[in-house]
Order: structure tokens, then sequence, then C-alpha cells
């Protein structure tokens, strides 16, 4: 008895490890990342947490002419985030307006735009000192950002569908079309 209850553990054991490569292994390069959340200690797995969803990536700034553009993000996530809308904001100083800690900066999110969606450890976006992810975004769209409030949009298989500029509001037509397609479209 005892024998089959460890041939048993083992074989179980085999399956997890197996199953567990083989799902690392799909995760596209575009969602290949553990990244922080904004003020926790918690870490995300992109790939883990976001597969299968329409991902819409914005670099944020406090202090900006397009802050506002939080309550458009918002309301498009809030619309859609039970169709597989995933709006992901990541702060920052790149552009010298985002000088707050990331405490500070998740409070105004929250108590002045009541932003819900997912947002990140402040992060360089562009150049050389570039996060990964940023420069794999910019490297796939050819486009990287040049102002606070630039969006990319990831289709649910992980590809890196366009880019949009910071004028390019989330309740534009260009990227509200877009979404609504990729939402639609079944993997």
């Amino acid at each position: 008895m005892y024998n089959v209850i460890m041939f048993k553990k083992f074989i179980l054991s085999v399956f997890i490890i197996f199953f567990s490569e083989v799902s690392m292994a799909s995760c596209p390069k575009s969602l290949d990342f553990d990244i922080k959340l904004l003020g926790e200690e918690k870490t995300v797995n992109l790939c883990q947490e976001y597969l299968g969803k329409v991902i819409l990536v914005v670099n944020t700034a406090s202090k900006c002419g397009f802050t506002p553009q939080y309550e458009g993000l918002e309301k498009l996530y809030k619309e859609n985030k039970d169709r597989g809308l995933v709006v992901l904001g990541f702060p920052s100083h790149d552009f010298y307006q985002e000088p707050a800690p990331e405490s500070e900066i998740k409070d105004f999110c929250k108590l002045t735009y009541d932003v819900n969606f997912p947002m990140f450890t402040k992060t360089s976006v562009r150049g050389k000192k570039a996060h990964p992810f940023f420069k794999l975004l910019a490297e796939e769209t050819r486009s990287s950002p040049k102002w606070n409030f630039h969006k990319y949009l990831i289709a649910k298989d992980g590809s890196v569908v366009d880019s949009f500029s910071t004028v390019t509001g989330p309740g534009n037509n260009r990227i509200v079309k877009k979404i609504e397609e990729l939402l639609n479209k079944s993997n």
C-alpha cells in the first residue's frame, strides 16, 4: 500500500512539474515579466495574471496636463473588464512629472480618479534605462513613449498589436474600435 501511495505522489509531482513548465513555455515574450504592484510588496507575473485578456498598457504621471486621462482609462476599464479588458498603469518620472513616492501616487490615483485598474511600480519607460517590458513594447511597435499617457495594446494571445500617442485619449474612436475588435476575437 505504501508503494502505491508513493507512486501516486511521484506521478502527481511529475504531472505538476510538466504542466507548469509547459504553461510557462507557452508564455509570449511580451508578457514574460514579473513586476511589483504600486506601493506593495506583491509581484505579479504578467503572463499568469493577464494572458487571455486584452491589455492596454499606459505610462502615467500625476503632475501632467494629460493626467485627467485617468478618468477615461478607468471608465474604459470599468465598462469592459467583465469582457476581458485590463488596463495596466505604470507611473513614470521619465518626463519629470511623477516625483512623488509610490504611496502618494497610489493615494492620488484612488482618491482623485477612483482608479481600480492595476497600477505597477514606478517604471522607466524610455531610453537605455527603460524597463525590459517597455523596451519590448517599443521594439514591437517601433514607437516609444514621447510623453506621459502613451498607450500600448496587447491582444489576448500576448501579441503586441498597436501603440497610441499621448494625445490619443482612452475614449478615442481608434482605441475603442481596436479594443472592441480584440475583445470580440476568439483565440
